[in-house]
């Protein structure tokens, strides 16, 4: 058995199957299952290395030839698969609790598998065109077929694609640079299309129009999917590339560019998030001011990019899972998730209203929730460099927090004498408890996240170090 067969084609063709099943629980529990199965395998079965069980040696080959294209994972990205089917696994559970099973589970499995080869394929400009159809396989998840595409998604599938010649041409380009270092001209091209292909990838400023109008157009529950999944491959696609070309890792100009780019998407996500009057229009922004952190993370120096950034990722999808399914629980009430149609929430969707503030607030980097350990090393890598950069993160995550205080008000805001009820069912209270409690585990205790990112860095052979 090889690996890309259990990682890539095995849930392709198990999310296929699962587009057959009618019923909502069946999905999420097979689903939910399959993940975890996948990332416990990527835990504790090396790749490309003889297994001894008992009298029994076993090895999991490395690579498989497909269509004339290579896909090959390295003994090092077992911890990077376990990351990613892990967090997959906590979104198709609770994908029955949010009522989206059927949608979001069988596309979801395919979405997550076409990813995860990217990270694989040889050569690995043919991660684009996987994250491509990745993309496109997302549209019939964000838009039923019985419903009309909103602007948003139209907008979503225009900018992610337009971001694919860009990142072709400059993937071309560089291995001109390679061979002719000297050439400023083709190194400026090169820099600007690469630029441009991940500004459209990573929706950087002004780019991320299109995630807010999402976020009022779909499911909660299956927006927060798409923003930790496409952002998280995006993530490590780029810093495959800085790994892999020496003067990119070393330009001061372009981490400079970074820099801004990520300082603006806090500090503009932020502020908007802190005047929005719409509660998945609020988790919008807060994604947008996570993929910020990211490129923060960037224009650190090289032997801290991989640190600060891995420790972003799984904080990211627990916050954003629990905020989606928190959403799509009081959105079954009501449709519009406006704070005229939510006033005094918190009495009668008690576990769900305190989820979403704790979702909020753990984006925010409150103490003891998840997001305070990789904010407080971003903040210190920062800090190194400029206290200017340090006072304007501040200001962005002020205005989450002012979010945070606003939603808080409108759920406790109930007349008087309103008694006490609870309307969440027994599903969405496990695994918005599940979620809740992971928050605090990973705020209070990171290193339980170690097993997970211990190996990242060895996957980056020159930013790693």
């Amino acid at each position: 058995m090889s690996a890309p067969v259990i990682w890539v084609m095995l849930p392709i063709i198990i999310g296929a199957f699962l587009l057959l099943l009618r019923n909502e629980r069946s999905v999420a529990v097979i689903g939910g299952a399959l993940a975890s199965l996948l990332a416990l395998i990527a835990l504790i079965i090396p790749i490309d290395q003889a297994l001894l069980l008992g009298p029994i040696s076993f090895k999991m080959s490395a690579g498989i030839q497909f269509f004339g294209r290579s896909l090959k994972f390295d003994p090092v990205d077992g911890p990077l698969l376990a990351i990613l089917y892990s967090l997959a696994a906590l979104w198709f559970f609770g994908a029955e609790a949010a009522g989206v099973a059927r949608r979001l589970v069988p596309l979801g499995m395919m979405i997550i598998a076409l990813l995860v080869a990217s990270i694989a394929v040889e050569p690995f400009l043919y991660a684009a065109l996987l994250i491509e159809i990745a993309v496109l396989l997302s549209i019939p998840l964000l838009s039923p077929p019985n419903q009309k595409p909103g602007r948003g998604t139209i907008r979503f599938l225009i900018y992610q694609t337009m971001a694919m010649p860009f990142i072709l041409f400059s993937g071309w380009s560089l291995a001109g640079v390679e061979a002719s270092p000297g050439d400023l001209t083709m190194t400026v091209q090169s820099a600007t299309m690469l630029g441009l292909g991940f500004a459209f990838l990573l929706t950087v400023f002004p780019l991320y129009n299109w995630i807010p109008l999402l976020a009022e157009e779909t499911s909660p529950y299956i927006i927060s999917f798409m923003l930790w999944a496409l952002p998280t491959i995006t993530t490590l696609f780029y810093m495959g590339f800085l790994d892999r070309y020496t003067w990119l890792r070393t330009s001061s100009q372009l981490s400079q560019a970074v820099q801004v780019s990520g300082m603006i998407m806090v500090v503009t996500g932020g502020v908007w998030a802190a005047f929005q009057r719409h509660l998945g229009r609020i988790m919008a922004y807060a994604s947008i001011v996570e993929t910020g952190f990211i490129l923060l993370a960037f224009s650190l120096v090289p032997g801290k990019i991989v640190e600060v950034a891995s420790l972003l990722l799984i904080p990211r999808g627990f916050a954003l899972a629990i905020w989606g399914l928190a959403l799509s629980t009081i959105q079954k009430d009501s449709k519009p998730l406006r704070f005229s149609a939510v006033q005094g929430y918190a009495r009668v969707y008690p576990v769900a209203t305190g989820s979403i503030i704790l979702a909020n607030l753990s984006v925010t980097g409150f103490p003891l929730l998840a997001g305070f350990p990789p904010l407080l090393a971003l903040w210190e890598g920062l800090a190194d460099t400029s206290l200017t950069l340090s006072f304007w993160l501040l200001v962005g995550l002020l205005g989450l927090l002012v979010s945070a205080i606003r939603t808080l008000a409108v759920f406790v805001m109930a007349p008087e004498k309103t008694g006490w009820t609870w309307n969440e069912n027994r599903a969405q209270v496990i695994m918005l408890g599940i979620g809740v409690i992971g928050l605090f585990i990973l705020g209070s205790f990171p290193q339980a996240m170690q097993p997970f990112l211990s190996g990242l860095p060895r996957m980056f052979e020159h930013l790693g170090q």
